[in-house]
């Protein structure tokens, strides 16, 4: 049977290899005393505004939340979009030609070398870095040029790294911050100097913002802060993280007119924008909730330091996190042997608790380990606790 070779470069994903060993834990005797505690996904267990789902199921009956939904129809949530970015950043933009509705900012992200790329050129990635940057290229036939970031330097893009002659050959520069999987928040400046990089080289700057309201220190970075952004530029928000819609693949793209309609045109061809139902919600948590995120930073807050205490009280070194929802961690020196997919494999065979390995986020992320504050902190504590167990019990 005819498989494509580009199932080749993308690989399995570490997401999937880490769910087949979370089903074999689940199916497992250990299982039983020991109950699977899954922090190995950025996927939150708190809870959106009710007044957001209570519009959702309000729409769900209009008869026009059944139809397919065309570009067009997305109107009334591109204004919305519109009015919270002239709230949230002072930015003026027009919900016709320059907001698109996404299913959610990992699809926008993954399509959009598809939308600026030809086959053989070359897109600048962070590594490590998020993993659909990386799939969207490989589909669209691009080349990815890594850029390695590096603890020692505050994982800050360091943009010497490359020569003259490569910065010319870029027509894709992708970033992400705060930085998933590293929990940094980063710098304006960082994406200031990325977007004259790009500028120069005549590439188009994609910024994938969906933690912008989760900086637990400092102020989060925007490209809609960055002078002349509708030169070079788009940006991607979502709803996942800040308003805890994570299954709902809500999400959109703030850029320059040109880039939203080759996005766009990319879209047309691939799927339907959401029911009408959905957007409803995704309009209500706009103009009503736009303040939600704010108030999960104290529960993010007091969960990263309660993680952070409890694990370095079992011998593990853990890194200061400057945004919500994770903890980046190098790999204790017992298991550096292993590398972190094999290390994370063998810590939920004798804990119970997933992890994701940073592997899976580029060769930058081997030796290193992400953990997703997705539960109460006692629970985590609990996890940490059982993390603890394994390492003093290894080999």
């Amino acid at each position: 049977m005819p498989i494509s070779e580009r199932l080749g470069l993308l690989g399995s994903g570490v997401f999937a290899r880490m769910d087949q060993h979370k089903r074999s834990y689940r199916l497992s005797e250990a299982c039983q005393a020991r109950p699977l505690l899954d922090l190995s996904l950025g996927s939150t267990d708190l809870a959106p505004p009710p007044a957001v789902l209570k519009s959702m199921a309000a729409a769900l009956l209009a008869p026009a939340s059944s139809s397919y939904c065309l570009n067009a129809s997305t109107l009334p949530f591109r204004e919305a979009a519109a009015q919270w970015v002239q709230q949230r950043f002072g930015v003026t933009v027009d919900p016709l030609r320059e907001v698109l509705l996404l299913v959610g900012s990992q699809e926008g992200t993954a399509h959009l070398p598809l939308a600026v790329l030809n086959p053989g050129e070359k897109a600048l990635l962070l590594d490590p870095g998020y993993p659909s940057h990386r799939g969207g290229v490989l589909l669209a036939g691009g080349e990815p040029v890594l850029l390695p970031l590096r603890a020692a330097q505050g994982w800050r893009p360091c943009w010497g790294q490359l020569s003259p002659s490569q910065i010319a050959q870029l027509k894709l520069l992708v970033l992400g911050f705060p930085h998933n999987p590293t929990a940094t928040v980063g710098q304006q400046q960082w994406l200031d100097e990325a977007l004259a990089l790009a500028k120069t080289s005549g590439a188009v700057l994609a910024h994938d913002n969906p933690y912008v309201d989760l900086a637990l220190e400092g102020q989060a970075p925007a490209l809609l802060r960055c002078e002349g952004w509708r030169e070079a530029g788009i940006e991607f928000f979502s709803f996942s993280k800040g308003w805890c819609l994570g299954g709902f693949r809500l999400a959109f793209a703030v850029g320059a007119a040109p880039l939203i309609e080759a996005l766009a045109q990319v879209k047309a061809v691939v799927d339907f924008n959401q029911s009408l139902a959905l957007q409803a919600g995704a309009i209500t948590a706009l103009q009503q909730f736009a303040d939600w995120p704010a108030q999960l930073l104290p529960i993010y807050r007091a969960r990263r330091d309660a993680m952070a205490t409890a694990l370095r009280a079992q011998g593990w070194q853990v890194p200061d996190a400057s945004m919500a929802l994770y903890h980046w961690l190098p790999l204790p020196e017992a298991l550096l042997g292993l590398g972190s997919e094999a290390a994370c494999a063998e810590l939920l065979e004798r804990s119970g608790v997933a992890l994701t390995p940073g592997v899976g986020f580029g060769p930058g992320g081997e030796g290193w380990l992400r953990l997703a504050l997705v539960a109460e902190a006692a629970v985590l504590q609990e996890g940490a606790a059982r993390l603890g167990a394994a390492l003093r019990q290894w080999p």
